[in-house]
């Protein structure tokens, strides 16, 4: 019984102290985290509009929002980020809009954990482009056929759960955005 406490007892300190230095090391990292993440949004949105020539990060009713300005310092558009569950994980995406909140410019995968092969085509360029000028005035909708409608995308065969979530995903970031943004 004795060594039963005692084994208990040792197990506990040596849990606690892994924990202590797990959050120490986590606490050091989150401002080169926050940095890099930053960064890595920044380079979606000049990566999604050419003419993007400076970015503005505001806070509306507490949503973060970037505002995009060309070389004349007109707004241009928004960016925002969307986060939600896909097949495998989280699926964080940059997405971009026209000033007028009516049509999609672009998006970026930012991180994804998808299947290799299958629904991590969700970061090729033949999936992401059909969302440039995708009406965004109504839900985005995904097909398994020929898109027929300005608001739809082709799902990725063999990967329609990723598809369905980032369509999804925007989806339910663009509905929280539109009564901030459309007065």
């Amino acid at each position: 019984m004795r060594d039963n406490i005692k084994i208990v007892g040792v197990l506990t300190i040596v849990c606690l102290v892994c924990a202590l230095f797990l959050s120490l090391a986590e606490s050091m990292a989150r401002e080169k985290i926050n940095y890099n993440e930053s960064k890595a949004v920044k380079k979606a949105i000049f990566d999604i509009v050419d003419e993007c020539k400076d970015v503005k990060e505001v806070s509306i009713k507490g949503t973060k929002i970037y505002k995009l300005f060309d070389g004349k310092n007109s707004l241009i558009g928004y960016g925002f980020l969307a986060t939600g569950e896909g097949y495998q994980g989280k699926i964080k995406i940059m997405a971009v809009t026209d000033k007028d909140f009516n049509k999609l410019l672009g998006i970026e995968i930012i991180s994804s954990q998808e299947t290799p092969g299958l629904g991590a085509k969700i970061n090729e360029g033949f999936f992401k482009n059909q969302f440039r000028s995708l009406n965004i005035k109504v839900p985005i909708e995904y097909t398994k056929s020929e898109v027929k409608k300005d608001n739809q995308i082709k799902a990725i065969t063999g990967a329609t759960i990723s598809s369905k979530s980032v369509v999804n995903i925007l989806n339910k970031a663009i509905d929280e955005l539109k009564p901030l943004l459309i007065k």
